[in-house]
Parts: C-alpha cells; structure tokens; sequence
C-alpha cells in the first residue's frame, strides 16, 4: 500500500468514496445530502493535507485529511478525518492512514490530535482506541443514527 499527499487531480477518485461514506448516514455528522462541490470543499480545503492511500496498480482504498483542530495559542492540537472505501474495508487500511497521520502530524509538530465527534457506535472507536485514543467524553444523544437512533458522539484525544 502507497500512502501519498493527494493533488486536486486525486478528487474525482475520492468523491465516490467521500459521498457512500457519508451518505450512509452512520459514521460523519455531515449531511447525507451534501453536493459534490460542497464536499470538495470540506475534504479538500486548502488547511487540510490531504492523503490517499492506494493499492499496487493504483486503485484507491481511502483518503485522510490533516488540519489544526484549533487556531492560535491552541494550533498545536491535530483534527483528522478517514475514510476508507467499503469494499476495501477490513484489510488494514484505516489503521496504516492512521498510523501514517499520527507520524505526520508529530513531525510537523503537532503535539496531540482531537477527534471532536466520533459517533460511539462507529467500528472505528476500536481502532483510535487501540491506537492510544481515550475518550473524553460523549455527548449523550447527540448523533440520529438510521438504524440505531440517537447515539452518543465520543470527542477523543490523544498527546503526540
């Protein structure tokens, strides 16, 4: 697996991706509904880095970003976002993207990174957790989730 800064000519294979990922409704407290352009603009600010992780014949098997989860005297905090296509899911790519933006974000000097709302029913709690991420806290009731109702969204930390 090739782990690389994504260009603006990597956007078209990310929105498939970006847009089954949060239209399913489960994992991102982002619109279902959201436009293409609109998303673009979400995942691909220009204050985010944004990474894609790709098989051996170049196949895309998910994307991250890196940004400051805060500004100012508080800009050394990290915020990431994942995700990984569904097809591929399973097969350890989630993990490597963290890995790599844990590494990442300690080498442009971060000294943490915040997650700001995990839905608590997201498989992915397993992983940050494994990873050295603890739970803050849980906003109680705070996610409608299609199959499981209101769910609580965790806000997790972890020092670099």
């Amino acid at each position: 697996m090739l782990i690389r800064e994504a260009g603006a000519a990597d956007w078209p294979r990310i929105w498939p991706v970006w847009h089954r990922v949060v239209a399913a409704g489960d994992t991102y407290t982002w619109d279902p509904g959201t436009p293409e352009e609109a998303a673009r603009a979400l995942w691909m600010s220009p204050a985010k880095r944004v990474y894609v992780a790709e098989d051996a014949d170049g196949t895309l098997l998910g994307s991250a970003y890196l940004t400051p989860n805060y500004g100012g005297a508080a800009a050394h905090v990290a915020n990431a976002g994942f995700m990984v296509d569904p097809d591929r899911a399973g097969r350890g790519t989630g993990r490597a993207l963290a890995e790599h933006l844990l590494a990442e974000a300690k080498a442009q000097g971060y000294r943490a990174m915040v997650f700001n709302a995990v839905v608590e029913t997201n498989p992915a709690v397993r992983l940050w957790t494994s990873l050295g991420f603890t739970v803050l806290g849980t906003v109680p009731n705070a996610f409608d989730h299609p199959r499981d109702g209101l769910v609580g969204l965790h806000i997790m930390h972890k020092a670099l």
